[in-house]
Formats: structure tokens, sequence, C-alpha cells
């Protein structure tokens, strides 16, 4: 990668860590609420986590649903913009909601089954690392309140 590649994606990091926790505290004095929409990428019997580049946590791919844009459409652009993926068939299974970075949030989510994993494309900026996780080794994982939540309902219904 050339060095001035390099130079960009750690300042556009260091803007993601930095804004990251200007904007928690807005939302949270502004009552702010939200909506988004998250991927459960099922690879087989494994499942694709993201880490952002400003949180600790894991979470699936997805982010804000836009004014005017169906939480589907938020889904799509997002697997694209976040790791270079074109998803097709994209199954809703319903949404959560809680306070979470200092926001009342809905969350839509959905799934999507893949027999292999394409080669993913993340930004090196907002997200810094992906990788497949076996249901062996979610329990040990910090996730984000979302996928906590969903990771709940997938166990409580017996699935893979």
């Amino acid at each position: 990668m050339a060095p001035h590649r390099r130079l960009a994606d750690l300042g556009w990091r260091t803007v993601y860590r930095l804004g990251f926790p200007v904007a928690r505290l807005w939302w949270r004095l502004s009552g702010a609420r939200h909506q988004g929409a998250l991927v459960a990428v099922w690879v087989g019997p494994d499942l694709l986590l993201l880490r952002s580049s400003y949180r600790k946590t894991w979470n699936f791919p997805g982010g804000s649903v836009r004014r005017g844009e169906t939480p589907d459409a938020a889904a799509r652009r997002e697997l694209i913009e976040e790791i270079g993926l074109v998803a097709a068939g994209l199954h809703p299974v319903g949404q959560t909601a809680g306070l979470w970075d200092g926001r009342r949030d809905r969350v839509h989510l959905f799934e999507l089954h893949l027999d292999r994993l394409p080669p993913l494309r993340p930004d090196n900026r907002e997200i810094i690392a992906a990788r497949l996780v076996s249901p062996a080794e979610l329990p040990g994982l910090a996730v984000t309140g979302p996928v906590a939540d969903y990771l709940h309902r997938w166990a409580s219904r017996g699935r893979r």
C-alpha cells in the first residue's frame, strides 16, 4: 500500500476515534433517536463479525438507515460500503431496540447465508478487521448490544 494511502487511512481512523465519543455525548444530551440496519452474514456454520476503528466490540456489517431509505436498501448499501460485498438474498429476521451509544436505537436485522466468503474489501478506515467466528467462539466475544440481542434470539431458536 502506498505511504500516502496509509497516512490517509490513519487520519480517517483518528477522526472516527475522536469523533465517536463526541457524537455519543451529543446523542445522549440531545435525546437522539436512531434507526439502523445490520446483517448477520453466515458463511456455512460461521458468522462474519467486523471491528470498527472507533469501537472495542465486534459488530455485524450495517449502519444507519438514511431518510427516505428502506432498511433493506440501507443494509445492502452498508455491506457494499463497509466490506465491498454485493448481496442478494437478504432475509429480514426482525428488529431490536435499546439504548445504545447514548441514543434510542431501533435496528432492523437481516441474515445472509453464503456457502463461501467472497473476497472482502474493508476500507481500513471505519472497518479495520473482519473475521469468521464459529458458534463455539461467540460466548467469549465482546459484541455490540444489537448483535448480543440477535445472538440471544438465535440461540433461543436452537439455530445451527
